[in-house]
C-alpha cells in the first residue's frame, strides 16, 4: 500500500511538472514581504539614539504620528498606541529592547489604516563613517490575507505604505539630528 501511495504521489508531481505547474504556483494566499530602509546621519550614534530610544516618543520624529501613548515606556511588552494625523490609531508592542546595542524590535497588533497584517520590525543604529547608519526593517503580509486582494490591500499597497513610512521617518530624523 505504501508503494502505491508513493507511486501515486510521484505520478501527481510528474503530471504537474509536465503541465508546467510548479509546486510554488499551487500555493495559496499571500507571501511575506520585507522592506529595509537605511540612512546615514552625520552625528554620533548616541545623539541619534537620544532621539529614537523612547518607545513612547515616536510622534517626536515620525510624521504623520501626532501622539504616542506608551505608559510602560521601554519595558518589554509595553503597548504603544499611535494617533495619526486625522485620528486613526495603530497599536504596537515592544518585544525586544537593547539600549547597549541601540536597537529594538516590535510587532504591530492593530495596523489601523496601514494595509498590512502580521507586521514586525527591527530598528537599529550602527556607527559608520564617523556618523550613524540607521536601519529600519520590517516583515509583514498584505492587508488582505486571501487570494485576489483589492488594490488597496495587495502586496504593492503594503510595500508602498511601509516604504513611505520608513523613508519619511528616516528623512525627518536625519533633518532633526543634523539640524538642517
Amino acid at each position: 500500500m505504501k508503494r502505491i501511495l508513493q507511486a501515486a504521489g510521484l505520478s501527481f508531481v510528474m503530471a504537474m511538472s509536465l503541465m508546467g505547474v510548479s509546486k510554488e504556483s499551487q500555493a495559496h494566499g499571500p507571501t511575506r514581504q520585507k522592506v529595509v530602509e537605511t540612512i546615514q546621519i552625520d552625528a554620533p550614534p548616541e545623539k541619534v539614539w537620544a532621539v529614537v530610544k523612547d518607545f513612547g516618543a515616536l510622534h517626536t520624529w515620525l510624521p504623520p504620528v501626532v501622539a504616542t501613548d506608551a505608559p510602560k515606556g521601554n519595558e518589554i511588552e509595553s503597548v504603544r498606541t499611535l494617533t495619526l494625523d486625522g485620528g486613526a490609531k495603530v497599536v504596537e508592542v515592544l518585544k525586544k529592547y537593547d539600549a547597549e546595542k541601540m536597537s529594538f524590535f516590535y510587532r504591530m497588533t492593530d495596523p489601523g489604516p496601514v494595509p498590512v497584517t502580521n507586521y514586525s520590525s527591527w530598528f537599529s543604529l550602527t556607527p559608520k563613517d564617523g556618523g550613524t547608519e540607521v536601519e529600519w526593517k520590517g516583515a509583514f503580509y498584505r492587508g488582505y490575507p486571501n487570494n485576489d486582494p483589492p488594490p488597496e490591500l495587495n502586496d504593492e499597497a503594503a510595500i508602498k505604505a511601509i516604504t513611505g513610512i520608513y523613508q519619511s521617518g528616516l528623512t525627518n530624523l536625519k533633518k532633526m539630528v543634523e539640524g538642517k
